[in-house]
């Protein structure tokens, strides 16, 4: 015959009292309006009779008989201990740290085969530059030099008799800047300032 009793699942908060725990029992539902999570939660007494429930336990309750005023729930089985809950949280995070170093190594390795990858294509696109070059008969243009600075000398004219570039910037702007003021004198003048 099966029993139709309710259970329920929680965890131990309080086993100071003879015979009797404490069980935090924690629903959670999404809001009809909100569409938000919400969590509610429920402290009920259970009957322990063993008094071998410890602190901090997951325990499955069933409803019993009235046994005092506020008691209707007796503990009908120990589903983790405190020291399994541990067990499983330093279990997780040995499980999360071998991941992490997993990843690292993988992602090393593929810098390593990315960078051996563009040395290669590096070099095999130098040596075909100078085969090219070597076929056409080009020779590779020496590095600049930079001059001494003697040697600098401050063009004012070219061949052509105009004025230099420096000259010519300097005219440019300073007649931008006259026709500017200019401007701005003749609007002052209309407005009376």
């Amino acid at each position: 015959m099966t029993n139709n009793r309710k259970r329920l699942t929680g965890r131990v908060v309080s086993d100071k009292m003879d015979k009797t725990v404490t069980v935090l029992i924690e629903r959670r539902k999404m809001h009809r309006i909100y569409k938000k999570v919400v969590v509610t939660s429920k402290k009920v007494l259970a009957h322990d009779e063993t008094n071998e429930v410890p602190l901090g336990a997951i325990v499955r309750i069933v409803e019993s008989r009235p046994m005092s005023k506020r008691k209707r729930w007796a503990v009908e089985e120990v589903l983790e201990t405190p020291a399994d809950v541990e067990h499983r949280k330093q279990e997780a995070r040995h499980a999360s740290q071998q991941a992490k170093q997993a990843a690292r190594a993988q992602a090393e390795a593929e810098e390593e085969t990315i960078e051996e990858a563009e040395d290669d294509t590096f070099d095999s696109a130098d040596a075909s530059i100078e085969e090219e070059r070597a076929e056409v008969g080009e020779i590779p243009p020496e590095p600049a030099q930079i001059p001494d600075e003697d040697a600098v000398e401050v063009i004012t004219e070219d061949d052509t008799g105009l004025p230099g570039t420096t000259i010519g910037v300097i005219l440019i702007v300073s007649g931008l800047l006259t026709g500017f003021f200019a401007g701005i004198y003749l609007l002052r003048q209309r407005r009376g300032n």
